[in-house]
């Protein structure tokens, strides 16, 4: 049994599947002061900060603690969360016939181990159709996912080549995770 330190449902979902027990509670971390000249520097440093609020909010005597953190990159963009229909378009956009790189950053504590894990997974997408992409974006799936980029979600059907994990994709490189369990 661990504590997963997120609201993200998908990975809720991620640990569900590989059959590990979880709680699932958080404290919020602010992001928008993070300042990183990198995408892997950026969501090291998120995920430090999740990790130090919620280890200060929960500790590990009870259970031990997972943290994670993504970003999305393009075309040399840090492709943070969408603040708006516009914004999320515009990220989609600078995505669209490009190669977008999901990196994810996890911390795993418990009172014997600490496991930090950086994990990249790069997407080969073709274009967007318009009319597609405009429905996407009136549904509003795309609030809260970092690059407004879902790869089990919209994006999937435009993913021409992938080199990496799908979890890393999706906000848990699990299969490291496993490994360690």
């Amino acid at each position: 049994m661990l504590r997963l330190a997120s609201s993200s449902q998908t990975r809720a979902m991620l640990l569900q599947e590989a059959g590990i027990e979880f709680l699932q509670e958080s404290v919020d971390f602010d992001e928008e002061s993070i300042i990183a000249s990198s995408p892997k520097n950026f969501v090291y440093q998120a995920t430090i900060g999740k990790f130090e609020a919620n280890f200060e909010a929960f500790g590990i005597e009870d259970y031990p603690i997972l943290v994670a953190d993504t970003v999305v990159t393009s075309q040399g963009q840090i492709l943070r969360k969408a603040r708006c229909l516009d914004d999320a378009r515009n990220i989609l956009m600078t995505q669209s016939g490009n190669v977008t790189s999901i990196i994810t950053c996890m911390i795993y504590y418990a009172k014997k181990q600490k496991i930090i894990d950086i994990s990249q997974t790069d997407y080969l997408f073709s274009e967007f159709d318009e009319a597609d992409l405009e429905r996407y974006l009136q549904s509003g799936i795309w609030r809260g996912k970092a690059g407004a980029c879902m790869v089990e979600g919209f994006c999937k059907s435009y993913i021409k080549e992938v080199r990496g994990a799908e979890s890393t994709a999706m906000g848990l490189h699990v299969e490291v995770l496993q490994g360690f369990m």
